[in-house]
């Protein structure tokens, strides 16, 4: 006996699409005032009309045109190409493993990205951030394929449990030998301090625009694998029936994450909790459809990490890297999140 879905009829798709249409508004809006006070505010505020003149009016010899261009616009691109890139790589995470639960840095995809970039400073002379990208790009998609075949070897093949503790293991590892390398050469350590606690400080345009290709690609995959994703969502056995592939979808999603987080380790570093929040949230307002959870979370995030950035420079003399505030301000909120609302099954 053939079953046959009915499919929604076009009234009622615009009907379930027209409230998540509308709450991208706001979303957005709010996203805009975190890039706006990331270029307005610092350890020297700019008045709003002299961020625009010199926008559009560079002055290579005045001092704020030197930290609007310098510090402000390279800061500001960053944490739009990061941000969303952290977030959506933290959707697709929480699809292919079905664990609302996870993110790039559980399931060790920011540690091997970082192992990666250790090994190239330490061992390999790279100096700038083209090199950067390609070591970054390297180690992420090595653990991403690691935690791929671990995960779906075995008697237990494609168990989203198997795959995330898989991640987290591994992840463990990784960030020892990182800490070795560090330990045993000083001058490593050093260049690597502020890089590794995450932050968007120093990081010119051009080198931020560098990973631009990657972080669009990753998108691109994110974008075309939605629909997969939904599919896969309602089990191995059920998706196999529809006709889908699984484990060819999880192969490419773990390209598209090993893409967007790698391009985004590469440019300001190991930053957690973004991939974390940002889908668990928009999942909480926009229900299960993947399409629409990885559309949010490429707001939501950059919104997060630019109020962060924010809060980092003016909260203490001197700065503090935004992934150090990403983490003290995600934490509480994650600790409620997990408290006030049942956490699906994992």
């Amino acid at each position: 006996m053939t079953v046959v879905l009915a499919e929604p009829t076009s009234d009622q798709q615009q009907t379930r699409a027209s409230p998540r249409l509308l709450g991208l508004v706001p979303l957005a809006l709010l996203c805009l005032l975190a890039l706006t006070m990331s270029m307005l505010i610092g350890s020297r505020s700019i008045p709003p009309d002299e961020v625009l003149y010199f926008l559009v009016h560079p002055d290579p010899s005045d001092a704020v045109s030197q930290v609007v261009w310098q510090s402000r616009v390279p800061r500001t691109v960053l944490v739009l190409l990061a941000g969303a890139a952290l977030g959506v790589a933290g959707g697709l995470m929480q699809a292919v493993t079905r664990n609302p639960m996870t993110d790039p840095g559980i399931l060790g995809v920011n540690a091997g990205a970082t192992l990666a970039v250790v090994v190239g400073l330490a061992y390999f002379g790279m100096n700038d951030i083209g090199q950067y990208m390609w070591w970054s790009l390297a180690g992420a998609l090595l653990t991403s394929v690691v935690v791929f075949v671990v995960g779906n070897t075995g008697a237990s093949r494609g168990n989203p449990v198997r795959m995330t503790l898989s991640g987290v293991a591994l992840g463990a590892v990784l960030s020892g030998f990182s800490s070795a390398v560090l330990l045993s050469n000083s001058n490593v350590l050093t260049r690597m301090r502020g890089w590794s606690a995450g932050t968007t400080a120093s990081q010119p345009l051009d080198a931020t625009l560098t990973i631009a290709p990657l972080i669009l690609a990753g998108l691109l995959l994110a974008l075309l694998s939605t629909r997969s994703l939904d599919v896969l969502a309602l089990g191995e056995a059920s998706a196999t029936t529809m006709g889908a592939h699984p484990n060819r979808i999880r192969l490419v999603v773990l390209v598209a994450i090993a893409l967007l987080a790698g391009g985004a380790t590469a440019a300001a570093g190991p930053i957690g909790f973004l991939g974390l929040l940002a889908p668990h949230l928009s999942r909480m307002i926009v229900g299960p459809h993947q399409g629409w959870i990885l559309l949010y979370s490429a707001l939501l995030a950059p919104t997060i990490m630019g109020f962060s950035d924010v809060l980092g420079r003016v909260i203490v003399q001197g700065e503090v890297p935004v992934g150090v505030v990403t983490a003290f301000v995600g934490a509480p909120l994650l600790i409620w999140m997990v408290r006030r609302f049942r956490v699906s099954e994992v």
